[in-house]
This record gives C-alpha cells, structure tokens and sequence, in this order.
C-alpha cells in the first residue's frame, strides 16, 4: 500500500505527510519509537540512520546520524516534548553535531506525529512546522519530501517483515 499525500503550507510554515500502512497500529508505533527499528528504515537510501542515543519518554532525545556511502555521517537529534502512547507524540527536530549541540544555522522543526487505526492498518500524519518560510524552504531544497518519502517506502517494507 503506497499512499503518501504531502502537502505544504506557506501561508502556515507548515508541511504535512500523510502515509497509510497495511499493518496493525502497534507495529507502526514501534517502527517510530525503537531505535531498533528506526535505524533500519529511517532515511533514503544508501543512507542509514545510526543511532547514538535513545530516550523515547517526554524530555528525552534521539541523537543520531545519517550514515552515507562513504561512512560520512550528518548529525540530528529530536528531542520528544509530549507522547500520548499509540496516538501521537510530539517533539523538536534539528541538526546537530555528535554531541547534540544543535547547529543554529539551520532550520529547527517543530514535529507532530499523530497515529490512527484505519480499516485497512495505520495512518500516520507527521505535520512539520517552522520557524519561517525560509527554514522550510531550506529543508525542502535539501530533498526532505523525497528522502522521507523513501524512508517510508523502507518503513512499509520493514512492518511486512516485522
């Protein structure tokens, strides 16, 4: 099942992805939430995630990096702010070094992951919003809409598995 809709909203600093997957609700929501499962779709590919730190309670952090072909690595951490277990939970996203000191330079987003049961398996809407239209438009210059396009892509073809 490949139904993804992206939507952007300057007017709202605002971009939202909707994804439906044939698979029950407690297998997305541990797809989203176990560094696990994480580090085996999170990203396009060849890229991998590789998660340095991971604390999935409301304060806590996920420090990771993109892993490229040639074992470069780019830093983010998402820092979970609220988590309403198996519906959603929201949190900070942004660029950072290895330590977590996030990088003032680029665009920080405000992330909301809501999850729902349909007939047919799980909906996730992830809504990002910003700072700016500026920050927005930087993160969609670096390929966001298809790089996490293609992460979910590898996230429906994990949960077959799982």
């Amino acid at each position: 099942m490949q139904n993804i809709q992206i939507k952007k909203d300057l007017a709202a600093k605002t971009i939202q992805i909707t994804r439906d997957f044939n698979a029950p609700l407690n297998k997305v929501w541990r797809a989203f939430t176990e560094k696990e499962l994480l580090d085996q779709w999170w990203g396009p590919q060849p890229w991998k995630a590789e998660t340095k730190h991971m604390d999935f309670t409301e304060g806590g952090y996920w420090l990771y990096a993109m892993v490229g072909p040639n074992d470069e690595k780019h830093w983010s951490r998402a820092d979970f702010v609220t988590i309403d277990p198996m519906k959603s939970f929201k949190g900070k996203d942004g660029f950072c070094d290895e330590n977590g000191t996030m990088n003032p330079e680029m665009p920080l987003t405000d992330w909301t992951n809501v999850f729902t049961e349909t007939a047919e398996g799980t909906r996730v809407t992830n809504t990002l919003q910003f700072q700016d239209v500026k920050d927005l438009q930087t993160l969609v210059d670096m390929g966001f809409e298809q790089g996490y396009s293609m992460g979910l892509n590898q996230l429906e073809a994990l949960l077959d598995s799982l």
